[in-house]
């Protein structure tokens, strides 16, 4: 990934010194876009989002793409960064919103907002950029190998399943859930201990954990090789894993599931605030939401939006977005640094 993004870097760097230059040509005309995004599904974001706003507005958008916790990072400490839209997991764009680094949203310059569902308005209603989709944790898994049938997350402490399960590093987007889930396997509400009985479940299930993940494309190879039988992901990995393992299926436990919203939020110190407003307004209107549901199963923030069962199938959607909880991240980011610490003593010992 260090790799990939200085390769990025270079490459927008190049790209905005040529613009810089000019040949005279009408192109020159062009304003440019910087959006940081997730490396997931690039093509088809390109095609369906984000090909068609540049024709509609005449701008080139440049794209810079990776881990949300590594953008995030580097975001933060550039505050010179020619970003102009960053998307992010609801962790990272709360620590975004409580250090100042986001434009406060003016929702008269995004009227599409008025259609989120309440849970994404309530996100919003402080300022914060709008979220664009909604997701949430469950299982993948490969029955034959695993061994047994796995419908509830304290089946992942059974010893049978002993070096067979990957979950989320804690740095990706849902690493807080999976520490929410542990603390919920002891039945202790992790405000109250501030996650010590978590870390407590998660020392007693790292004999079935053979590896950690960062991004969940990876995890496609791993089912393949044989390396793991069970993951932990966030359904929006579903398609990746699936379409290369045919076998492995995918189950949200009937006692629920942890949300995840990921938003876009536009640099405070972006000079092209008005043509971020209007992605912004964009990225959720009814219509590209209908289409990213069935191309990059992202489930709907727009609630004019109906999905057919087909399409709503493995996304935080109807049923299964009723039964989802919340996370605190306020509450996370302040126990971020000791719950690191403890993450590394116990899973990367």
């Amino acid at each position: 990934m260090k790799k990939s993004l200085k390769l990025i870097s270079l490459t927008l760097a190049t790209t905005l010194a040529l613009a810089a230059c000019g040949t005279g040509d009408a192109t020159d005309d062009k304003k440019q876009l910087v959006i940081s995004t997730f490396g997931l599904s690039e093509d088809i974001v390109q095609e369906d989002v984000f090909a068609p706003f540049e024709e509609e507005h005449n701008v080139d958008i440049i794209v810079e793409t990776g881990g949300g916790s590594e953008r995030f990072t580097k975001f933060k400490n550039n505050p010179n960064s020619s970003v102009d839209i960053i998307e992010l997991s609801q962790s990272s764009a709360s620590e975004g919103n409580e250090l100042g680094l986001f434009e406060e949203v003016d929702t008269e310059k995004v009227p599409n907002m008025d259609l989120l569902i309440p849970a994404a308005k309530e996100l919003s209603a402080n300022g914060a950029g709008p979220a664009y989709t909604v997701n949430s944790i469950g299982i993948i898994y490969n029955e034959e190998a695993a061994g047994m049938k796995i419908d509830e997350w304290s089946d992942l402490w059974d010893p049978s399943l002993k070096g067979k399960i990957s979950i989320p590093d804690i740095a990706t987007t849902f690493g807080p859930a999976m520490i929410y889930m542990a603390s919920d396997y002891k039945e202790v509400n992790i405000e109250d201990d501030n996650g010590k009985a978590a870390f407590e479940a998660l020392k007693e299930l790292s004999p079935n954990i053979v590896k950690t993940y960062s991004k969940s494309s990876d995890l496609a190879n791993t089912f393949q090789t044989g390396e793991i039988a069970v993951a932990v992901i966030g359904d929006f990995a579903i398609p990746v894993i699936s379409e290369a393992n045919p076998e492995v299926q995918y189950v949200v436990p009937d006692s629920g599931t942890y949300a995840n919203f990921n938003t876009m939020n536009i640099n405070k110190n972006s000079e092209n605030k008005d043509l971020a407003y209007k992605f912004l307004n964009w990225r959720i209107n009814q219509e590209l939401q209908e289409t990213t549901a069935v191309s990059l199963n992202e489930a709907p923030t727009n609630e004019e939006v109906t999905l057919t069962d087909e399409v709503a199938k493995n996304k935080t959607y109807g049923e299964i977005a009723q039964n989802a909880k919340a996370i605190n991240f306020t509450f996370v980011n302040n126990q971020m640094e000791q719950w690191i610490k403890d993450w590394n003593q116990i899973i990367n010992q």
